[in-house]
């Protein structure tokens, strides 16, 4: 391309402006769409988690995968497309789906070089974990105190001493500093739930204990009412 126009050189310059603008719209029509299913993928991946449909939840996870790909395939053509706010957005939750369904089904976590995403959008995402995991505890607890929600409550606590140290400017990690604030108060109120429990558990057993320490009363030895 020519580093200047002259007057007879302006109606080509129009054209590849139109052309350029038109190029980046249409890729902008397909990221939104692939951003708005990748949202959807990853919402049924949690959802299905939830309600322990593993493979339901690993069809999802796929599904986000494949679209995940297309749209930072997008991005690479055209930055402007992957700054976009539903672009982060979008990878954000599949960043969230994804860790999620890996701490529930005990798996190792992979790696933001795996899931080909930078450093702030998997932190949000693994932030937004966090009330995910408390939701799995609260479905654990309602049946009693369990080690599994101890193992929950040990990725949550490890997820928010990472966040805490995470000291830098909110332009380098898309206002991660909210979101830490948002996790310690998840935290606290699990491990307050799960202290809850635990107690209400040891209370049930002693008085268990007791119970069947106490000897029986026979319908025998029992006082007349009728006195």
């Amino acid at each position: 391309m020519a580093a200047e126009m002259r007057l007879d050189d302006f109606e080509a310059f129009a054209r590849q402006v139109h052309a350029a603008l038109d190029a980046l719209n249409q890729a902008r029509e397909a990221a939104l769409t692939q951003a708005r299913q990748l949202t959807r993928a990853s919402a049924y991946a949690i959802r299905a988690i939830h309600r322990s449909e593993s493979d339901h939840a690993d069809a999802f996870l796929a599904q986000a995968r494949a679209l995940a790909e297309q749209l930072q395939n997008l991005a690479q053509t055209y930055p402007q497309i992957f700054y976009a706010g539903y672009t982060q957005d979008a990878l954000k939750e599949y960043a969230e789906a994804t860790l999620t369904c890996a701490i529930i089904e005990d798996r190792p976590l992979p790696t933001p070089e795996a899931l080909h995403l930078d450093y702030a959008i998997y932190l949000n995402g693994l932030a937004e974990v966090v009330g995910e995991l408390r939701r799995r505890c609260l479905d654990i607890l309602r049946q009693g105190y369990s080690r599994e929600a101890e193992r929950l409550l040990t990725w949550m606590d490890e997820i928010y001493n990472l966040l805490v140290t995470l000291d830098y400017p909110d332009a380098l990690t898309n206002n991660l500093r909210r979101q830490t604030d948002l996790v310690r108060g998840i935290v606290e109120r699990t491990r307050g739930d799960l202290t809850l429990s635990l107690r209400e558990e040891r209370l049930q057993q002693a008085l268990n204990r007791l119970a069947q320490q106490l000897p029986e009363t026979s319908d025998e030895s029992a006082p007349d009412s009728r006195l």
